[in-house]
Formats: C-alpha cells, structure tokens, sequence
C-alpha cells in the first residue's frame, strides 16, 4: 500500500513512523513536509529533532517536500496531519482527489466571517464536497505511538473504503484500529476533551485532589455528549475510544500538551506564557470558544468548557474558576 502523510509534526511523524514499521503489510510511505528545508533535515538525519527527538525514521520512509499534488499523485491514501488551522487549505488542494483522505486533527476551526467555527468533517463539506474522506482519532501519544508502544485508534467514515483503507494501514501488533461510521461523535470527542484536559490540569495544579478530578472528568464527559448528539452524533460513541478514552489520556496524561496549559495557569502563568513554553499547539486554546459558542446555539449548557472560556480570556483567576464551578445550584445528574 502506498501511503502519504501530509505533515511532518509529531502526530503525522509518529502515524508515518507506524506505518514503515509495519513489517508483515510492506507499506511504502512518504512523509511529506510543507517547509523545503525541514524535509531536507529528515532526510539527512533521518529523526525529527523538534518533534519526536530520539526517535528514528525507519530506513524505508521516504521523506518529500514540493507540490501537494505531486505527492499525492498515485498513492492509495492521504493523511492530513496538520493542525485544525491547515485543513482548509489542504482540502481545497485535494478537492479533486479520487484516493482515500483522512484527516488526523482534533477540535474546531477558528470562526470565520461566512461561518462559526467547524468540525473538521464540515469543512470539508465546504470545500471538498466530493471527497472520499474520514478521520483517525482516539487515545494516542505521539511519542508513544513513534516508540511502538500499544495504542488503539478509531477509523471513522461513512465511507467504508476509507475505513478499510485506515485498517489496512495502520493496524499492526502494536497498533489496533477499530471502525466507526458516526464521523461527527468522534470529531466531537476529539475537540472537546482538549477543552476539559485544560479544566482538568488547573484542577490538579491547584491540588484539589482526586475526587475533584474524577468528579470534573466524568462531567465533563456529559457535557461532550451532550454537545455531539445535538451535532447529531450517537451517545454511545461518546463511550468509546474517541469519547471517555481520550477523554482519559488528555486529561490526566503527564505528556497532554492541553493538561499542561492548565497546570500552568494554576501555578499563576499567563495564557500566553503557558502556550509559548509548549513548543507545540494546544489544540484546547483555540477551539475553546468556539466549543462554548455552538454550544450555546444549540442550547446545550457546558458550564465546565464555559469555565474554561473564562478562564483563558482572563475573566476569571483560577480559583474563581472552580468557585464558579461548585457554586452551581444542585441538580439531577444526567447527561
């Protein structure tokens, strides 16, 4: 199988990485960089220093740089591995590509003048409507993932070519991919638990305790569903791998680039401080308020990622957060 990743980031090298590596299926696979000179390094050092440091590139991954169009000419599936903020333009350029595209990002595209912000599956009704196309989501490290450590996936399509294809990939000893045709539950999944693994890190930072994470986490689950099922998605999507089990891994994960914000913010750092000492984006940062924004057209009440909101546009001091947060008047627990 001919594969192209397209980003050499963490996520799009590790995914690359996986692939290569799967000895028994042979795959031949491209890492395609959108910076000439990025491509060259891999090429000549053959690790990414920045993202993935120490790890190697097995000696079949081809790395490329050049037009998007070449490097997708004769490949059996394309993965998009850019951030919420590339998809746009990367789907214009594949809107006439006849092979299997698959995005790897999680969370909302910023708001823009002639739409609010949309999940990754809604853009590309906009502007590739006739693409045969999915998402790869779930619980994953990249560093793990690179490092061949035991990962489980979710191939999600309505497309079972798309499907099938992500399974021919990707699912090898180390890695198990599981299929899934509700697009928009694991979509949703994917971006709002970067939101709640923010709520989740200050939570910790402040040292509130377990009980308190376990009591935000299992909420903050609600509000996720509650959210993707009026998007239109299945609830017991929200179950799985793309739902409660990033949900999980983001948000108590010592390697969460999002629970890393939080931590940050409750040790008294401004937004700005916590996001540039990342190094990478945090995906939770910018989709928070478009989260809290369709939320509120849908009437769908998120009181933890409106928090959150508050929180990053410095309306409320950590503790004021939390104080907000308990405050509540008593209810049912539902979703």
């Amino acid at each position: 199988m001919k594969i192209v990743v397209l980003g050499a980031g963490s996520w799009g090298t590790a995914l690359a990485i996986g692939a290569a590596s799967n000895a028994p299926a042979r795959h031949r696979v491209t890492l395609w960089a959108r910076d000439a000179a990025q491509a060259a390094s891999l090429q000549a050092q053959r690790v990414n220093a920045r993202y993935l440091p120490g790890i190697a590139l097995p000696d079949s991954l081809g790395v490329r740089a050049g037009p998007v169009g070449a490097a997708v000419a004769g490949q059996d599936l394309v993965i998009i591995a850019t951030p919420m903020s590339g998809l746009r333009d990367l789907l214009s350029q594949l809107k006439t590509c006849a092979t299997p595209v698959t995005w790897l990002c999680k969370g909302f595209e910023a708001a823009r003048a002639q739409s609010f912000g949309l999940l990754a599956h809604e853009v590309r009704a906009q502007v590739a409507p006739d693409l045969i196309a999915g998402a790869l989501s779930g619980p994953s490290f990249a560093m793990e993932v690179a490092r061949g450590q035991p990962t489980a996936l979710v191939a999600a399509s309505e497309h079972a070519s798309v499907r099938d294809a992500l399974v021919e990939a990707f699912h090898s000893s180390a890695l198990r991919v599981y299929v899934n045709e509700d697009v928009t539950g694991v979509e949703v999944g994917g971006a709002v638990k970067n939101v709640l693994a923010i709520a989740t890190g200050l939570c910790d930072g402040l040292g509130l305790g377990l009980n308190a994470r376990a009591a935000l986490i299992t909420r903050g689950l609600a509000e996720m569903t509650r959210l993707g099922v009026a998007l239109g998605a299945r609830p017991d999507t929200f179950m799985g791998l793309s739902g409660l089990g990033d949900l999980v891994l983001t948000a108590t994960g010592d390697l969460s680039r999002n629970r890393r914000v939080g931590l940050l913010l409750a040790q008294g750092r401004t937004l700005k401080q916590a996001v540039d000492s990342l190094g990478h984006v945090a995906e939770g940062v910018y989709c928070a308020r478009t989260v809290v924004q369709r939320a509120a057209l849908l009437g769908v009440d998120m009181p933890i990622a409106q928090g959150v909101v508050a929180l990053l546009d410095g309306q409320l001091k950590p503790d004021a957060a939390v104080a907000a947060l308990m405050g509540r008047e008593p209810t049912h627990e539902q979703l």
